[in-house]
């Protein structure tokens, strides 16, 4: 009898082990704001200096915002979360903690997605201006979210943080650009983990061709693919992958986008 108590005691102790851990997904981080006319980041200006398109575009390419369906729930990742881009379009979940003055009361949790690249400024002291300094983990978010779950004249508060699930409205979105022998497009609105990690793209003419990143989530390849409906096959980080086929018309032009399935 001694014997099944104690194994019913420690298969007790192992399974709220186990409940704990996979509810202990929280992170410790940091976050600030930009300040915009609207309360949100519009264009993406925050900078990525070694590609001259980045700076009107965002370091993730996706541009205006509200028309790429982020808007004001944006926000730039330090160096240590952007991972060089493949972090662009991931979802999480914020939430101001441990301060009396600055978090909102109650700690509400806001769901913001990855759109820029918060550069570091190793001028300045990690705490004191360089927070987006590797390895620091920051967000500097829409002053609309910030507001959100923090008082506006905080110039910093810390946050707790963990990946989400992203609900998006729509199908995934391919916004097609290049040249006769350059193609390129830049995907956006991916549901599910938002982070792509592989491209395919394919013609009436083609076979299944792979992409690779040019930069954020702009994908490209070096093929002749006018004249043809194209079809995608995107790849997320959790190796799910979705096929949308024919996607665009066969005399299709560049700067248009075209909507695909979504996860």
């Amino acid at each position: 009898m001694n014997l099944f108590r104690a194994s019913l005691f420690c298969f007790i102790l192992a399974n709220v082990g186990r409940i704990v851990a996979m509810d202990d997904g929280w992170k410790s981080a940091t976050a600030t704001f930009t300040r915009e006319a609207n309360g949100s980041i519009t264009t993406g200006t925050l900078l990525l200096t070694f590609h001259s398109q980045s700076r009107t575009e965002g370091a993730c390419g996706y541009g205006d915002l509200h028309r790429a369906t982020y808007g004001r729930y944006s926000t730039a990742l330090s160096t240590g979360l952007f991972n060089r881009g493949s972090t662009c379009g991931a979802c999480f979940e914020l939430r101001c903690v441990d301060h009396i003055l600055w978090c909102q009361q109650g700690s509400p949790s806001i769901i913001v997605t990855a759109t820029d690249f918060c550069p570091p400024n190793y001028g300045l002291p990690n705490e004191y201006g360089g927070w987006c300094n590797y390895p620091r983990e920051h967000f500097e978010m829409s002053e609309a979210a910030f507001a959100e779950i923090a008082e506006k004249r905080a110039d910093i508060v810390p946050v707790q943080y963990r990946r989400v699930k992203c609900i998006r409205n729509g199908g995934i979105r391919f916004t097609v650009s290049g040249s006769s022998h350059f193609f390129q497009v830049l995907i956006s609105n991916v549901g599910l983990d938002g982070e792509i990690i592989a491209v395919k793209v394919k013609g009436s003419k083609t076979g299944w061709i792979p992409m690779g990143r040019n930069w954020g989530q702009n994908w490209q390849c070096n093929s002749y693919l006018s004249g043809q409906p194209l079809s995608f096959e995107v790849t997320i980080s959790s190796a799910k992958t979705l096929t949308s086929y024919s996607v665009t018309p066969p005399h299709w032009q560049f700067g248009v986008t075209f909507e695909g399935k979504q996860f």
